[in-house]
């Protein structure tokens, strides 16, 4: 439910440090409920979270919103888009006070030519995330909307943030109406 990578960030904070001047890979702040990327806008930097919790989700054709993902500490941002030439395929927006290390295209595109080790985790990164997609998918199918909402509950107790009833719904992929449902017959809420 909240993605994380620790291998991701441990890789990029060497490289971080490894600079002479700190030009390549610089640290950005974004407070919370600002937008890192904006969908169809076109990304200027690839991002690595190095603190804080994002969400990751499309807005619709009718304004509606579905969550994708929660993304924490040493998820990479910004890499598909660069990758493949195209505007950001969704929005990231920050939930809490959030940190990242912003890489500069250029750069990332040398490490990219460069570095086994950068290939390795961009490699594992997409091969995580197609399995928690296919994942997601069943699970969504075999499990009722209580056992996720539970989940969602405990994700927000755990990280000690608060998530909105409109974003656990778009998680959810429920309207606010069937979630308020849910949460009335659910105990201890």
């Amino acid at each position: 439910m909240l993605r994380t990578n620790q291998s991701f960030l441990t890789y990029v904070q060497k490289l971080y440090e490894q600079q002479e001047r700190k030009e390549n890979i610089i640290v950005k702040q974004y407070s919370k409920g600002q937008k890192l990327f904006s969908q169809n806008e076109n990304a200027t930097k690839i991002m690595v979270i190095k603190e804080g919790i994002t969400k990751c989700f499309f807005t619709e054709n009718n304004d509606k919103e579905y969550i994708v993902e929660f993304l924490g500490n040493g998820e990479i941002i910004g890499e598909i888009e660069f990758i493949r030439q195209i505007a950001c395929l969704c929005n990231i927006e920050a939930m809490t006070d959030v940190t990242v290390y912003a890489i500069a295209p250029d750069h990332f595109s040398q490490l990219i030519k460069q570095s086994l080790q950068l290939n390795n985790l961009l490699l594992n990164v997409f091969a995580e995330r197609i399995i928690n997609t296919s994942s997601r998918a069943s699970y969504q199918q075999v499990y009722t909307i209580e056992h996720s909402l539970n989940k969602l509950l405990e994700l927000q107790s755990r990280q000690e943030i608060s998530i909105s009833k409109e974003d656990m719904a778009s998680y959810l992929g429920v309207t606010v109406r069937s979630l308020n449902r849910v949460l009335k017959n659910t105990p201890h809420h």
